[in-house]
């Protein structure tokens, strides 16, 4: 697993750049791009089960879905930072990407440190240490299994449907 770092404000430009927003729509073609003008080693580095750390108002910027969906399909397992943008909080959730707030295990990590994460408990380790964070929503765990919004409601829809039947 890799730990990819990065700082304070990193909008939604930085993650997908806006020159590729109305060419580039499905995860195929937003995969090359993620990143690429903050971190150009991204694209191709990133490997499923990786982390990303980040500082506050991580995602500002624009409303667009493609950063998050992007990081989903590249297999990102989840984003801890500072804090998110509440627009792209929305996006992820709707993509399936877990996004996990904690200052202290942002501010904790030193390069090399193993970092573990155990969502549904609200546990991050760093290193040694271990800190939590408010349990995930059954409900968006759900949604993260279902491997995003629109899949888990179509099963819920199915689901319900056929208990109605």
């Amino acid at each position: 697993m890799t730990i990819w770092c990065y700082g304070d404000d990193i909008n939604t430009d930085m993650m997908f750049p806006g020159k590729y927003t109305y060419t580039c729509s499905t995860a195929e073609e937003i995969l090359p791009h993620l990143l690429e003008d903050l971190d150009p080693e991204f694209a191709d580095g990133v490997k499923p089960g990786d982390l990303i750390l980040a500082g506050r108002n991580f995602g500002c910027g624009s409303s667009r879905e493609q950063p998050a969906l992007g990081l989903k399909a590249a297999g990102v397992e989840a984003v801890v930072a500072k804090s998110f943008s509440r627009i792209f909080y929305r996006a992820s959730i709707n993509q399936g990407l877990l996004l996990v707030e904690c200052p202290q295990a942002v501010e904790a990590y030193r390069p090399g440190d193993e970092v573990r994460l155990e969502a549904e408990k609200g546990l991050i380790n760093v290193g040694a240490q271990q800190f939590t964070f408010p349990a995930l929503p059954t409900e968006i765990l759900a949604i993260r299994q279902a491997g995003g919004l629109l899949p888990y409601a179509r099963a819920k829809l199915r689901k319900e449907r056929g208990s109605n039947g």
